[in-house]
């Protein structure tokens, strides 16, 4: 099968070829149509994330190189091992990359996204910038019938973790507006999940470049600010009033910064970025102000079935796609970390 490899940290990817793998027991062999290029994949190109102060949080440990990025998987089922029942080769799925152990009550629980031995596709086993894909259960395979093929895979990461961080703050938003911070593939997936599942709500929104804070008025957004801008505390204040809910979908210093900052009395702010950086607030603020600050890490797999069942029922918008062929993945994470992606890059295979 073909690839494209992480062959160093920090270094361009370069294409590898492989054996595809017999499937055994429960084993699933995908043979990929498409897969979505995610911001962490810039984190695990590099290595590190950014812990702020000069600190980083080295993930290379664990991972054996050539190593295969990507966990937006998408594509139809190629060979099935022995005891898989109730999957045919020709069927066609998205694939749940969040692995654990399946064992512990985490797992069991309908948390496995949470649980501490991960087998994630893509960040700690191979994944989608490839060929094909090793799925270890029928259960990571989640039907996509009805669902445009280009974005079935990047529902699993881009799609799942916008989805599943508005639901945590589903008690606050009929009090006032909700602050999406961050208009990139998952921001932009946030407004339009947003906009289904708060049909009633004041949906504002930020991102400190035009293009996109235009593109967001035009998919549904009140309002929406720089918040960059030296006055954009006073701008969300005097336009709509505090915000009684945000999602950070960016995960920076100052994000994070402004998002807080605009919070009413009560407010919770739901932080599912990874860009880097840290943040420090006085202690006595906490109490006084009664905020709320949370993180979210992508979603459980009842989550992303519930998701995938909204986006069928027509009530989510789509977000703008780049197609590009499986050869430009690393010009692709390039373009990403410059900043110049609107909506998802999806590799096409």
């Amino acid at each position: 099968m073909k690839r494209q490899s992480l062959i160093a940290y920090g270094e361009p990817l370069e294409p590898t070829q492989a054996e595809v793998p017999v499937p055994s027991g429960t084993g699933i062999i995908v043979k990929i149509s498409h897969c979505g290029v995610c911001h962490s994949d810039l984190h695990l190109q590099d290595g590190y994330f950014n812990l702020g102060g000069d600190r980083q949080l080295d993930v290379r440990s664990g991972r054996e190189l050539p190593f295969t990025l990507g966990h937006e998987i998408a594509g139809t089922v190629e060979a099935v091992g022995p005891d898989v029942k109730g999957i045919s080769p020709g069927e066609n799925y998205a694939v749940f990359p969040w692995i654990g152990c399946g064992e512990c009550e985490l797992c069991t629980s309908d948390q496995e996204n949470l649980c501490k031995v991960q087998h994630h596709l893509g960040i700690n086993v191979d994944g989608g910038y490839a060929s094909h894909v090793v799925v270890p259960h029928a259960r990571y395979l989640l039907d996509v019938s009805g669902i445009d093929p280009l974005l079935a895979g990047s529902y699993m990461c881009s799609g799942l973790t916008a989805f599943a961080a508005l639901k945590k703050v589903a008690g606050h938003v009929a009090k006032g507006p909700l602050l999406i911070t961050g208009l990139g593939g998952v921001g932009m997936m946030g407004l339009q999940f947003a906009k289904a599942l708060f049909p009633e709500a004041t949906i504002i929104a930020a991102d400190i470049d035009p293009a996109k804070r235009e593109l967001a008025l035009q998919n549904g957004a009140a309002h929406v600010f720089d918040p960059s801008a030296e006055d954009a505390r006073k701008q969300v204040f005097k336009t709509c009033g505090a915000a009684t809910a945000s999602v950070d979908y960016v995960g920076a210093e100052g994000s994070f910064n402004f998002s807080q900052s605009v919070l009413d009395k009560g407010g919770i702010i739901v932080v599912a970025g990874l860009f880097g950086g840290k943040f420090t607030m006085p202690i006595p603020m906490l109490p006084m102000r009664i905020i709320t600050i949370t993180g979210s890490f992508v979603g459980s797999l009842g989550e992303a079935k519930e998701m995938l069942d909204l986006v069928r029922q027509g009530a989510v918008g789509a977000i703008p796609v780049d197609v590009r062929p499986l050869d430009q993945a690393s010009n692709a994470l390039d373009d990403l970390r410059a900043g110049n992606v609107t909506g998802r890059i999806v590799l096409e295979v």
